[in-house]
């Protein structure tokens, strides 16, 4: 668990209110938490304008997290005793480093709860986590649009990977090419 506190300076200036470290908590999601991941990941879906790409369900998600072969991790900030936000990550492997490194799916605040330095301190707890696990690498992805989290990532000082390209295969596509193996 980690606590976080900063005076975060918005465009407007230094914000009046203190932080109060107790009103912040970073904390592993349980398998209870999985309705209110559901929630966020729609939440997320809707201001990424993607809301009809998302099949995840209550089920799909507590087998994915939680069951026996779970894939992937979530945290949950909590402010002022509510859910605030959720990261979703998983383990990847650097060939080149010969390490594992940490993908960070998806990272979200409740638009109630932005410019409060709750986005930081998630990502600090999951950048936290891979300097335990020993990981050499911590990525994620940005939509090209959202300027907000592009400032963010550059203010840390993260760099564009602009010489890779991403690609993908779902649906059809992917049953497509398993039927030619």
């Amino acid at each position: 668990m980690t606590r976080w506190t900063t005076n975060m300076k918005s465009k407007k200036g230094l914000k009046d209110e203190p932080r109060n470290p107790c009103a912040l908590r970073i904390r592993k999601a349980e398998e209870e938490d999985v309705p209110v991941l559901l929630q966020f990941i729609k939440k997320l879906a809707l201001y990424e304008r993607l809301s009809h790409v998302v099949t995840a369900t209550e089920e799909i998600l507590r087998r994915n997290l939680f069951g026996e072969k779970s894939v992937a991790g979530a945290i949950l900030a909590e402010y002022q005793g509510a859910v605030a936000g959720f990261a979703l990550y998983f383990y990847n492997f650097s060939t080149f480093e010969g390490k594992p490194g940490i993908f960070i799916e998806d990272l979200y605040v409740d638009e109630s709860h932005r410019r409060q330095g709750i986005a930081l301190a998630m990502f600090m707890h999951v950048a936290r986590l891979a300097k335990e696990q020993g990981c050499g690498r911590l990525e994620w992805s940005v939509l090209d649009w959202n300027e907000p989290a592009i400032r963010f990532y550059e203010d840390l000082g993260a760099e564009p990977l602009s010489d890779w390209t991403t690609y993908r295969l779902t649906g059809q596509a992917l049953r497509k090419i398993t039927e030619k193996i």
